[in-house]
C-alpha cells in the first residue's frame, strides 16, 4: 500500500503542484487558516476530488469550527476520523484530532490513551514529545502521545503541526513522519511524503 502523507497547508491547497500517484492520501490536520465552515468547505471540494482510491483526515487545531461536528455526505471513499478507525485494504488507520477546548478539558489527554491497541497507521495532528517537533529549540509533542505509542506501536504514525519539523524518523518499529507543508512562515516549502507499508514489515518512507 502506497501512502502519499500531508499535513498543514492552511487554505494553501490549491498551491500544490500534480501530486504523485498513491493508494491512499492523508492530510493530518490544519488544512484551514481561521477555522471558519467556508474553508472547510473549500478544502474538502478538493480534497474529496483528488484522484485516490482512498481519503483519509484528522482535524488540527486550526480547524476548530469542526469541534463536535459531523462530516455529513462525505464521498465512501473519503474518511474522517474523529477518534474514529476504518480498515482499508486490510490496514487499520486510526485518528485523534486536536482542538483546544479538548485540551482545556482534559479530553485531549484521555483520547490519546485510548487509542486501540490494533492500530497500523496511526493518524494525529501533534507529534509525540521528542520526535520531529521541535521548533526553535522547544519540543511541542504530547507526553500522554508518547507513552500510549509504546503500547500500541503502529506500523506508521502520520503528524504534522510543527512546520519546522518536516521529515521522518524510524524508532522501536514505527516510522514517524512529519509532513507540514509549510514552513514557520507559512510558505509552501516543503513536499508531501510517501511511504509503502507492506503487509509484513514497515515501509521506507520517500519524500
Amino acid at each position: 500500500m502506497n501512502i502519499l502523507h500531508l499535513s498543514d497547508t492552511h487554505g494553501r491547497h490549491g498551491q500544490l503542484a500534480k501530486m504523485p500517484d498513491a493508494d491512499v492520501v492523508v492530510h493530518s490536520g490544519d488544512f484551514t487558516w481561521a477555522g471558519s465552515e467556508q474553508e472547510v468547505v473549500e478544502f474538502m471540494e478538493w480534497f474529496c476530488g483528488l484522484p485516490y482510491r482512498h481519503k483519509v483526515l484528522v482535524a488540527g487545531n486550526h480547524d476548530d469550527c469542526l469541534h463536535d461536528a459531523v462530516l455529513e455526505g462525505l464521498p465512501d471513499d473519503t474518511h474522517y476520523l474523529y477518534n474514529t478507525g476504518v480498515t482499508l485494504e486490510g490496514m487499520r488507520f486510526f485518528g485523534v484530532p486536536i482542538f483546544m477546548l479538548d485540551e482545556m478539558e482534559g479530553r485531549y489527554d484521555r483520547m490519546l490513551a485510548d487509542i486501540p491497541a490494533d492500530t497500523d497507521i496511526l493518524i494525529t495532528h501533534q507529534p509525540p514529545i521528542g520526535i520531529l517537533d521541535e521548533s526553535h529549540g522547544r519540543h511541542y509533542g504530547s507526553k500522554v502521545l508518547r507513552e500510549r505509542l509504546q503500547v500500541v506501536k503502529p506500523r506508521l504514525h502520520l503528524f504534522g503541526h510543527i512546520h519546522d519539523a518536516w521529515g521522518k524518523v524510524q524508532s522501536g518499529g514505527t516510522l514517524f513522519a512529519n509532513s507540514s507543508v509549510l514552513n514557520e512562515r507559512y510558505e509552501l516549502t516543503h513536499l508531501p511524503q510517501m511511504f509503502s507499508i507492506g503487509t509484513d514489515a514497515v515501509g521506507q518512507g520517500q519524500s
